[in-house]
């Protein structure tokens, strides 16, 4: 992890996101004045899971993975966190702790904004407040979305819906199967990692996916989709 300070050749002065960019001049200095802009390497954790926070990142550039930790070596993978998305809302309009961890999967350049500045900006400017309130709800929505997958769908159906969901990705990034490990698919799946390589190995014989040491290319979509809506 390093700060990256304004002599420095990637320092962005700007936050360029659309919701940014509907405050007025005011705010935006005081977006300014709050902000820290942070190099996370390949393998740094953004945030962790249940430690006090006085800001919220916003990710400029980079990829990173969300997780919930569990007992021992048990993790649960959310989401894929991409440029243009807030990490940490709920330090905003909940508790100062941040509910979940995240890891850096590829260099991520990400601006830690102060929640007192965010706070303040949401009490006078609606259209910002809106856009950061409908984020929070869709990232919410996603969390219940996972909850249903875990309670409802079995091992074959939540890999599915993994494989997918990671090759939906791949428009931003062709490498996304390459960062992740068989155990980062298994955390998606909510499944052992040895169950998991026998549930890709099984769709592989069926002929719904090629292995390819960590790549992996879908060729049978719809047989997934089905596998995954009947779960």
């Amino acid at each position: 992890m390093k700060t990256i300070i304004a002599s420095d050749n990637n320092y962005i002065c700007d936050i360029q996101a659309p919701c940014f960019q509907k405050l007025s001049e005011e705010e935006t200095e005081l977006v300014k004045s709050s902000k820290t802009q942070i190099l996370f390497r390949k393998g740094d954790n953004l945030t962790k899971q249940g430690a006090f926070s006085s800001y919220a990142l916003f990710m400029i550039k980079g990829l990173a993975k969300q997780y919930i930790e569990g007992e021992g070596n048990k993790n649960y993978n959310l989401r894929i966190i991409k440029p243009g998305e807030f990490i940490g809302l709920s330090t905003i309009f909940s508790n100062k702790r941040f509910n979940y961890s995240s890891v850096a999967l590829i260099e991520c350049q990400v601006f830690l904004v102060e929640t007192e500045a965010i706070n303040s900006i949401c009490k006078q400017n609606g259209t910002f407040a809106l856009n950061i309130m409908n984020r929070y709800v869709e990232q919410n929505a996603n969390l219940y979305e996972k909850i249903q997958t875990v309670l409802y769908k079995q091992m074959n159906g939540r890999m599915a819906e993994t494989l997918l969901y990671l090759d939906s990705l791949k428009s931003e990034c062709n490498e996304i199967f390459q960062l992740l490990t068989r155990k980062d698919l298994a955390d998606f799946a909510a499944t052992s990692t040895e169950s998991a390589v026998k549930l890709l190995k099984s769709f592989e014989k069926e002929d719904f996916i090629t292995l390819n040491e960590k790549d992996t290319q879908l060729k049978n979509y719809e047989a997934l989709k089905e596998i995954s809506i009947r779960g």
